[in-house]
């Protein structure tokens, strides 16, 4: 008996999976306008699957190596760039494992108390026609290749890498999913050589747009300490490189200083060395964001083939940079929202 329900609910499964219903989904932002309509599953194939009850109240749902097929037609409209077209994709390898708890609710209706899902997909395949097929295609193929060497940790140069690994499970409402991210960067010779974090966390507040990202000072701080223990933080300007009005100005400041030197080095290049004492911070506020740089400069003069003569140490030196970004880009968000955008059909027109 128990056999004949598992296989009558299997059965029951891929019919509702394949005759199930998917509602269009159409909308805009700002002057891009969308429209996935005709979502058809085309393809379903559960190769190995299993239903079975777990003690105590569980009923768990297997698939293993299945397959699923879907096609869907798109309209696409920036600016004056309409596209028009269906897009058929399908998956291979999926696994699906999903445990139910069943109880039941006042009226005593059964009901699923908590659900557990873990699936994985081993390949994903998309096929693209319509007015711009060739350009999906090169960017599917460019993403699939970037995708195969994606890691949690990766290096962003020949010094610094990132850690961007989920640090709990992702937290899941009715209208949507929080992924808290380790945001991390470090340096490549040194991995576990890491910044305290003592930032607060980003808090978003609204929630009108599809995406929001918040960066916490962390993320900006472990940065610049990732640099600075790299050591690619100092800088030096040598001859040429030191701008004429600098070089003006200092030899002016220097002159009782450079006089009393050999006459021979008196006309020599300038030579500057700036270097960052500790890790740069940065220190975000409403009102916009801030970086303190605390430095030494040291001028030289630099004789050809002759030790460096000091003229100079200016000693520690802060230097902050403000960043007033945030009120430019609100007035930027708030100008496309006021700009009347024509429907999608109109504009296909």
């Amino acid at each position: 008996g128990s056999l004949a329900v598992k296989q009558e609910g299997l059965r029951f499964v891929e019919q509702e999976l394949e005759n199930i219903l998917i509602p269009d989904l159409h909308g805009k932002q700002a002057k891009f306008h969308y429209n996935i309509s005709n979502v058809k599953v085309t393809h379903l194939q559960l190769n190995f699957s299993e239903l079975h009850f777990q003690p105590e109240h569980f009923l768990a749902f297997h698939i293993n190596n299945g397959s699923i097929g879907v096609t869907f037609q798109r309209q696409l409209l920036y600016w004056f760039f309409y596209d028009v077209g269906s897009i058929k994709t399908w998956a291979e390898g999926v696994n699906i494992h999903t445990l139910l708890k069943l109880s039941r609710d006042q009226g005593g209706r059964l009901k699923i108390a908590n659900m557990s899902c873990n699936a994985s997909v081993a390949h994903m395949h998309t096929g693209f026609s319509g007015t711009l097929r060739k350009v999906y295609e090169f960017m599917a193929r460019l993403i699939s290749r970037g995708m195969c060497y994606l890691l949690m940790r990766n290096p962003v140069d020949k010094h610094v890498g990132s850690d961007y690994s989920l640090l709990s499970d992702p937290y899941v409402t009715a209208e949507s999913i929080d992924l808290d991210f380790k945001g991390m960067f470090f340096p490549l010779r040194s991995e576990n050589e890491t910044l305290p974090n003592v930032a607060p966390e980003p808090l978003l507040r609204e929630t009108e747009r599809m995406v929001y990202m918040g960066l916490s000072e962390y993320f900006f701080d472990s940065a610049l300490f990732s640099y600075y223990r790299a050591g690619v933080l100092s800088m030096e300007f040598v001859g040429d490189k030191v701008p004429k009005d600098l070089e003006v100005l200092l030899r002016a400041s220097f002159f009782g200083t450079i006089i009393l030197l050999d006459p021979d080095v008196v006309d020599a290049p300038l030579t500057l060395k700036l270097q960052v004492t500790e890790a740069p911070r940065c220190t975000i506020r409403p009102s916009g964001t801030s970086i303190s740089v605390s430095t030494l400069l040291n001028i030289f003069l630099a004789p050809p083939d002759q030790p460096l003569i000091l003229l100079s140490s200016l000693g520690y030196l802060t230097i902050g940079a403000d960043l007033h970004f945030t009120k430019g880009l609100r007035e930027v968000i708030k100008q496309l929202q006021a700009t009347p955008s024509p429907s999608l059909a109109s504009r296909a027109a």
